[in-house]
C-alpha cells in the first residue's frame, strides 16, 4: 500500500515542510512540500536523508548499560524500568552525598528542534536546581541573546531580516546558502537571493572565506578573522561623520554612542581587517541610502572574542539607518506562540551566579560550556560528580574536547538521553534513547519566533512509536519524578503532585493550550491545514513589542561600551609563521551527527584543512599532504587541500568531525574521516558574554614526513 503523508524536517533552523511517500510502512521518497507557506517546497540534502535516522541500524532503540571502559567497554540492553531506576539512583546519590551542584547538565542543539524537549526538558532541569548547567548555546549564539536582553529587554527578541522585501542585504560571517539561515529561519534561501537580485537588490558579504553565500553575492570582501567588530564600528563612525543617521524617537544615548566610537575610523579598521577604508565608507553609504536594507551576522561573529560587540554593532547599523522595524529592513516576527511574551523563556539575566573555578558569569541560567571540564576536574565544594547529557556531543562540539572526554571518564556517574553511542555518550553508565522525529508530533516553538515570515504549522507523527519505546518528554518525566523521590530534601505533597501534573501533560496538549492563549490560530485550524497556516509578512511593531521597562532602546549599554576598551587593546596578532583557524559548515552536515548517513557522506570528501595555495607554497606543503595543525591546547593531523577561496593567512576545518575513538564503532562514525576542530579550540578564549571564541584561533601548520603519517 502506498501513502502520502506530510512531515517536517527538524534537523536545522529552516523547518522545511516535507511530503513523504510511504510504501508498506517504509519511506521511499521525501520531497519538499510546495504548499508550505514558509519553505515553499524547498528541501536540502539533510531533509531527503531524514528517514535514514529512523531506519539507521546504528540507532539505539532500547536503553543500554555500559560495562568496562574505553575499548574494553561492552553495552547491554536493559529494560526501561531498570535503566530509569539506575539513572535516578546515580543522580540522587551524587546530590545526596554532596549537594545539588554535584550534578552537571548539558543540553545539545537537538533539544531546540524537539517539541518534547522544549516543553519538558527545561522542567526536568528546573527540578534539580543545580547551577552547573551548560548547553550548545555558549558555543553558538549567546552574544545575540545577551545583546537582545540589553537592548530590547528579552533574550529572544532577535531582529530578523525582511529578506523577501529588502533591497540591500549586508552579511557578516554567515553562510545561509549552506545553513538555510541561523537565528533567521529562511528556508529556500537560494531562490530568495535570486528574487532579491531580480528586483534590483544587492547582497554584500564579508567573510575570510569565499563561502557558498559569498559566491552568489553581488560582492564579497575578505576580512581577517575576528576583526569584524572594528569594521562594523567604523561603519557606524561613518554614519555619524557623514550625517547618514535616521534615528527612531524611542532610542536613548545617541551622543554617548557617538563619543564612544570616535576613534574607530575606517583607516584604523583597514589596518586591522585588511578591508580598504574607502570600501568601508562606500558600503556604509550604500547601505544608508537603500530604500530598505538589512544587516545580518551569524556564526562567524558570535563565535569570536568580540561576539557581543559585533551583534551590538549589527543592531546599531540597522537602528541608526532607520532600517530597524522597517519593511525591507529588520523586524521582530509575531509567532502564534510567543515564547517571549507568554513567559515560556525568561527575559534573561547575567552574572546572578558565577562558575566555581574561573569565576565566569552565567547567562540565562547557564554557565559557559568552556568551563565544563574544570568544574568536573577541580576538587572542592560544588565539584561536579555526575553528569546528565540531553542529546548533543560536547566532546566534538565544545572547546578542548579531548580533555573534556578525559573528564567525563573520571565521573562517579553519567547518563545520556541520546539515540546514538558517540564520543560523549560512550562515557555514560546508561544511555536512554528517545523516539526520532518521524515518530512524534512536532511544532516549532523556537524557529517560528525567528522566521522571515509569520507562519504556524503542527505536524502529527508520521509513524506510531515502536512498542516499548519512549518519547523524550516521557523519559524526562520519569527521570525527574524518580530522581526527586530519592533526593533527601523536604518537598510537600502539593509540590510533588504539582510537578507530576506538569510533567504528565503531553507536548501536544500544551501546544493546544498555548495556541489558544496566543489567539492567532488554533490547533483545530492547524490540523485542518497540515501544510501550515500563513499569518502574513513581518510588520512594524515598535516600540510596543519591546520588553524594556520604558519601551525604549539603549544604544549604548554600559557593559558593551566598557568592552570597547578590550577591542582597542588590539586583536591577537599571530606570531611569526602562525595562521588563523576558522570553522565551516556544509549543507550535508548536521553539526556533529548524521555522518553515518551514506547519502550524506558520499561524494567529494569535505573533512580537509582548507589553505590558500600561497600559504602552502611558503611552507613547502603540497596539496593533499597530511599536515599537523597545532594550537595552544592541542594538535591534530589532517589532509590539506589548496583553496583559492581562503584568505591568505587563514585556514579552515569543518565543525563536528573527528569520529575515530579507540576502535569503537560509534553511531556517527561510519566512513567519515577528519578531525575535531575543537581539539584545537582554546577554552580560555571567550567573549564578554561567555560564548566560546571558536573562530580566530592562532595555529601552526607543518607537513608530516611519511614516517609520521598514520
Amino acid at each position: 500500500m502506498t501513502q502520502t503523508k506530510l512531515g517536517v524536517c527538524n534537523l536545522c533552523e529552516a523547518i522545511c515542510g516535507l511530503t513523504l511517500t510511504i510504501e508498506d510502512g517504509a519511506v521511499t521518497q521525501i520531497r519538499g512540500n510546495e504548499a508550505d507557506p514558509l519553505s515553499r517546497g524547498h528541501i536540502c540534502p539533510k531533509g531527503v536523508a531524514l528517514a535514514d535516522i529512523y531506519t539507521d541500524p546504528d540507532r539505539l532503540r532500547r536503553p543500554v548499560r555500559r560495562t568496562g571502559t574505553g575499548a574494553e567497554a561492552t553495552w547491554t540492553e536493559i529494560s526501561w524500568d531498570e535503566a530509569l531506576d539506575t539513572v535516578a539512583d546515580g543522580l540522587a546519590k551524587a546530590i545526596n552525598e554532596n549537594d545539588k551542584n554535584a550534578l552537571g547538565i548539558y543540553l545539545g542543539n537537538p533539544n531546540a528542534h524537539s517539541l518534547g524537549s522544549m516543553t519538558h526538558g527545561f522542567q526536568l532541569i528546573k527540578t534539580f536546581k543545580t547551577r552547573n548547567k551548560f548547553s550548545a548555546s555558549s558555543v553558538d549564539q549567546i552574544p545575540h541573546m545577551y545583546v537582545g536582553m540589553l537592548q530590547f529587554g528579552h533574550q529572544l527578541l532577535l531582529p530578523v531580516p525582511d529578506i523577501d522585501r529588502t533591497s540591500y542585504f549586508l552579511v557578516f560571517g554567515a553562510n545561509p546558502m549552506a545553513s538555510n539561515g541561523s537565528l533567521m529561519t529562511v528556508p529556500d534561501f537560494p531562490n530568495r537571493v535570486r528574487e532579491l537580485k531580480a528586483r534590483g537588490g544587492r547582497m554584500v558579504v564579508f567573510d575570510p572565506r569565499r563561502t557558498e553565500t559569498a559566491k552568489v553575492a553581488s560582492e564579497h570582501h575578505f576580512i581577517r578573522p575576528a576583526s569584524d567588530a572594528v569594521v562594523l564600528m567604523a561603519m557606524i563612525n561613518t554614519l555619524f561623520a557623514e550625517g547618514l543617521t535616521d534615528v527612531p524617537t524611542y532610542v536613548d544615548h545617541v551622543e554617548e554612542l557617538q563619543r564612544a566610537i570616535t576613534d574607530f575610523t575606517p583607516e584604523y579598521a583597514e589596518t586591522v581587517s585588511g578591508v580598504p577604508a574607502e570600501e568601508i565608507r562606500r558600503i556604509t553609504r550604500e547601505f544608508a541610502a537603500a530604500p530598505g536594507a538589512a544587516a545580518y551576522g551569524r556564526i562567524g561573529l558570535s563565535t569570536q572574542g568580540f561576539g557581543s560587540i559585533c551583534q551590538w554593532a549589527i543592531n546599531l547599523l540597522n537602528i541608526l539607518t532607520g532600517n530597524f522595524d522597517r519593511i525591507g529592513g529588520v523586524m521582530f516576527p509575531e509567532p502564534a506562540i510567543d515564547a517571549a511574551k507568554n513567559g515560556l523563556l525568561s527575559a534573561g539575566h547575567f552574572g546572578v551566579w558565577r562558575s566555581r573555578v574561573r569565576d565566569m558569569p552565567e547567562f540565562g541560567g547557564e554557565l559557559p560550556v568552556s568551563c565544563f571540564r574544570e568544574e568536573i576536574e577541580t576538587p572542592g565544594a560544588g565539584q561536579i560528580k555526575a553528569v546528565l547529557t540531553l542529546a548533543g556531543n560536547p566532546v566534538l562540539s565544545t572547546p578542548d574536547g579531548r580533555r573534556l572526554s578525559e573528564a567525563f571518564a573520571g565521573l562517579d556517574f553519567m547518563a545520556s538521553v541520546d539515540i546514538y553511542l558517540n564520543e560523549t555518550t560512550r562515557h555514560a553508565d546508561v544511555i536512554l534513547p528517545p523516539t526520532t522525529a518521524l515518530e512524534r508530533d512536532h511544532y516549532d516553538l523556537v524557529f517560528h519566533t525567528l522566521a522571515v515570515r509569520n507562519t504556524a504549522r503542527f505536524t502529527p507523527a508520521v509513524f506510531a512509536k515502536e512498542k516499548d519505546a519512549m518519547h523524550d518528554w516521557e523519559i524526562f518525566r520519569e527521570i525527574a519524578l524518580r530522581t526527586t523521590a530519592r533526593i533527601h530534601r523536604n518537598t510537600s505533597l502539593v509540590q510533588r503532585l504539582s510537578e507530576r501534573v506538569r510533567l504528565s501533560l503531553s507536548p501536544t496538549t500544551m501546544i493546544t493550550l498555548l495556541l489558544a492563549l496566543g489567539r492567532k490560530t488554533s490547533m483545530r485550524e492547524l490540523r485542518k491545514n497540515p501544510a501550515g497556516v500563513d499569518l502574513g509578512p513581518l510588520r512594524p511593531t515598535m516600540p510596543g513589542r519591546l520588553h524594556t521597562k520604558d519601551k525604549r532602546i539603549d544604544l549604548a549599554p554600559a557593559p558593551l561600551v566598557a568592552d570597547l576598551d578590550r577591542l582597542r587593546a588590539g586583536l591577537p596578532v599571530p606570531a611569526e609563521g602562525e595562521l588563523v583557524l576558522i570553522g565551516r559548515r556544509h549543507k550535508q552536515d548536521c553539526n556533529s551527527w548524521m555522518h553515518n548517513s551514506e547519502r550524506l557522506t558520499r561524494g567529494k570528501p569535505r573533512h580537509q584543512l582548507l589553505m590558500n595555495p600561497a600559504d602552502l607554497s611558503s611552507r613547502g606543503i603540497n596539496d593533499g599532504d597530511v599536515v599537523r595543525v597545532t594550537s595552544r591546547v592541542g594538535s591534530v593531523d589532517v589532509e590539506v587541500a589548496a583553496a583559492e577561496d581562503m584568505m591568505r593567512g587563514v585556514v579552515s576545518l569543518p565543525h563536528g568531525y573527528g569520529h575515530q575513538v579507540e576502535g569503537i564503532r560509534l553511531g556517527n562514525a561510519a566512513g567519515v574521516a577528519g578531525v575535531s576542530i575543537n581539539d584545537l579550540t582554546d577554552p580560555e578564549r571567550l567573549d564578554v558574554s561567555g560564548n566560546a571564541a571558536l573562530s580566530g584561533v592562532p595555529v601552526t601548520v607543518v607537513a608530516l614526513v611519511p614516517a609520521e603519517v598514520g
